[in-house]
């Protein structure tokens, strides 16, 4: 693979033609200003290391890890500068690209793979205007130019040769989409977006299967992968020409999908290594698609979806991906998200793939999930290359129906219940959840419950048990919180009050003889500067039978109005008085 990469980047570093660009297309893609100012500056923040530059270009900095050389490599920073979009973020635009290009541009360096030539290529294209503008003037400023449009019909053969070899899911999209748009916009190139075209049809058949799911299960890369479809059908309909059938079918299965799983601030829920993405851009996209608002899935990805007045509640309900699409993905079988308004309330602590390895195994047990989880273990393991193994079965006992939210009647909201085998191997337990909440959003009511149901099974948990000398096994209820909510137990540890900056106040109560405690935990979103820490509301127990259950509920406090007026994004946080 590395031998057949540098021959076909060694061949591509030969290209000597600058096709001319004839129409560039418009940036879609939406950067952090943050991150902006700090590349301005000359602090670079990747995979979870922060490097000060000096007035140096990043290439000329020693990478601290493979990750971080991965990030500057794929020019995915260019989205932050274009987000600053001043004078000097595209001056350091142009130039960090030129030194690039005058260091690799032949076929040197680490970032001739089809994943990163693939990334950078789409990068280029979409921030051209911001990498050629003011290059007119000079012979230096045009030599610049023809160098960069050289870089471009170089990344054109690099990727014809060796684009089928970039990752399955989001890399090969994103190297598909960067060859269509090229043979789209630089002249001569025609061959090439026929070519990329139907190989990105392919791909999205292939891919987004008949209910608008992919393999990862990844929200955050549906949405990538939707975006990156919507835009080359644009692109291929301003060119007069029109996509492919499989290409528009992908489309339309995926934006149901992707409704279903938006919180009620507009986010997306952070499972199996995505984020709640950039403020506006899930509906951008799903704006460009031109599509129709379509019935919401019964199950969304795996995802349950209950909604009920200002409340959204996500529940990971099927089993976590398999094989090579579990590279990044979480043990996260029955954990849940809930959103109130425009405030996410209980969260998972998300991925840690940007902060160091550390971190994204952290972010992957099932103890950063609001879920149950047995001490010391995770309800599916880590195997070799990073690749979950024992993943959980789960077995979905009832589910939300979009269409009848109230199908059993008796003025009951959605609900679901579902359970997983996670622990049956290690301990011999059935993990059971069930959620349920009001029809007006206001109270979610839950249960989990842990039982052995086979003679194996309890024989499995027997052994446990003694192995724990007689203590049984310790189990623990997690309630991630936002780092925007504040957390107080009362004085009878009975109930933990939950204060959102928009004033609204929740309560977590329990039944039986579970302790009650808030504990340290940690917020990871891609794309931020570091990990930032919050808290988590505990439910402890230790199980001695062979069965346990605990009843939960999470409730708005009386007094907390039906609608919230919630405009300013830091509220006050003076919300304990009066609320309980």
């Amino acid at each position: 693979m590395r031998l057949l990469n540098r021959l076909a980047a060694w061949r591509a570093g030969l290209v000597a033609s600058e096709p001319a660009i004839v129409a560039p297309p418009d940036p879609r893609l939406i950067g952090s200003v943050e991150r902006g100012r700090a590349l301005v500056a000359g602090e670079l923040r990747f995979a979870g290391s922060v490097v000060a530059a000096r007035g140096r270009s990043p290439w000329a900095v020693e990478p601290p890890s493979p990750a971080f050389a991965a990030e500057i490599h794929g020019f995915a920073w260019l989205d932050d500068l274009a987000a600053l979009g001043d004078s000097a973020a595209a001056a350091v635009a142009r130039s960090w690209t030129a030194d690039w290009l005058r260091r690799f541009g032949r076929g040197g360096g680490p970032g001739w793979t089809p994943d990163l030539a693939g990334r950078r290529l789409r990068r280029w294209l979409i921030h051209a205007r911001m990498l050629t503008g003011g290059r007119q003037r000079d012979p230096a400023e045009q030599a610049a130019a023809a160098a960069f449009r050289r870089g471009l019909a170089r990344h054109v053969a690099f990727l014809r040769r060796r684009g089928g070899a970039a990752t399955p899911g989001l890399p090969r999209f994103e190297g598909l989409s960067a060859l269509m748009t090229a043979g789209l916009v630089l002249e001569g190139h025609g061959a090439d977006s026929a070519t990329a075209a139907l190989a990105l049809a392919r791909a999205a058949e292939a891919t987004v299967d008949a209910a608008g799911a992919i393999p990862s299960r990844n929200p955050n890369e549906l949405l990538e992968i939707f975006d990156i479809l919507t835009a080359a059908a644009t692109a291929l309909a301003a060119a007069g020409r029109a996509p492919a059938a499989p290409h528009v079918a992908a489309i339309e299965r995926i934006a149901p999908v992707l409704r279903a799983l938006r919180h009620a601030d507009g986010g997306l829920a952070r499972f199996h290594g995505g984020g709640r993405g950039a403020p506006g851009r899930l509906e951008r996209a799903l704006a460009a698609s031109g599509l129709r608002a379509a019935p919401a899935p019964r199950l969304a990805m795996g995802y349950a979806r209950l909604a009920a007045g200002r409340t959204s509640v996500i529940v990971d309900v099927a089993a976590p991906p398999a094989g090579a699409a579990s590279a990044n993905a979480h043990a996260s079988t029955l954990g849940f998200e809930l959103t109130s308004g425009r405030r996410p309330l209980i969260v998972s602590c998300g991925s840690g793939l940007g902060f160091g390895e550390e971190w994204h195994r952290a972010g992957r047990a099932t103890a950063s999930h609001s879920t149950l989880a047995i001490e010391g273990y995770s309800s599916s393991r880590l195997g070799p290359a990073g690749r979950l193994v024992d993943v959980a079965r789960e077995r979905l006992i009832e589910a939300p129906d979009p269409g009848r939210p109230d199908a059993a009647g008796g003025g009951r909201g959605p609900r679901v219940m579902a359970s997983h085998s996670g622990y049956v191997a290690t301990h011999g337990l059935t993990h059971t959840r069930r959620l349920e909440l009001s029809p007006d959003g206001r109270t979610l009511w839950g249960e989990d419950a842990l039982g052995a149901v086979g003679k194996a099974d309890l024989r499995r948990l027997a052994r446990m048990v003694e192995r724990s000398g007689g203590e049984g096994v310790h189990l623990a209820l997690h309630f991630h919180l936002h780092p925007d909510v504040e957390a107080e137990i009362d004085e009878g540890g009975r109930v933990a009050w939950l204060a959102l900056r928009s004033g609204e106040i929740w309560g977590l109560r329990h039944d039986g003889p579970a302790r009650l405690s808030v504990e340290p935990s940690f917020w990871l979103e891609p794309g931020a500067h570091e990990p930032v820490a919050t808290r988590q509301v505990v439910l402890s127990a230790v199980l001695i039978d062979t069965t346990g259950r605990v009843g939960w509920s999470l409730a708005k406090a009386v007094d907390t109005p039906l609608a919230v007026r919630d405009l300013a994004a830091d509220a006050e946080a003076g919300a304990w008085e009066g609320q309980r």
